[in-house]
């Protein structure tokens, strides 16, 4: 029985929260995404009056051309866009990560032209994790 792909990716990173806010950032921009929109959870709650130690951005994500192709082969699949990739701290660890695309996107279609979508797209975000967080691709 083969075991279940794991659906998260999550890196850890020596980088400061900020930092590694800003580079992912540029990571996004330099893979050819850009950033549609940056919800700070943390500070929402804080805002609500909860006391919340942590750090958390939500960097929702998009290649217009890849969101094209998707929409276009299952219009339903506009719940699952666009990606996000989330910096977050936990216990004093700044960590990256998000819900890796192709488990994801094979869980709610079958389609081949959108499994290969998601493994193209699961290798920018996952190349934009890695720069954020400052690990070597290779």
């Amino acid at each position: 029985m083969q075991e279940a792909m794991n659906p998260f990716l999550i890196v850890d990173t020596a980088k400061s929260f900020e930092n590694a806010c800003v580079d992912l950032r540029d990571a996004v921009v330099a893979n050819d995404f850009g950033v549609l929109a940056v919800h700070d959870l943390a500070m929402t709650l804080r805002n609500k009056g909860i006391s919340f130690p942590e750090n958390c951005r939500v960097f929702e994500v998009c290649n217009p051309q890849q969101a094209a192709k998707a929409l276009g082969a299952d219009m339903s699949l506009n719940m699952a866009l666009p990606c996000r990739i989330s910096v977050y701290t936990e216990l004093g660890q700044t960590r990256i990560g998000m819900i890796r695309p192709e488990p994801l996107l094979s869980h709610l279609s079958h389609e081949p032209e959108l499994l290969e979508v998601a493994k193209q797209v699961e290798a920018s975000t996952t190349a934009m994790i890695q720069a954020a967080a400052g690990i070597s691709s290779s």
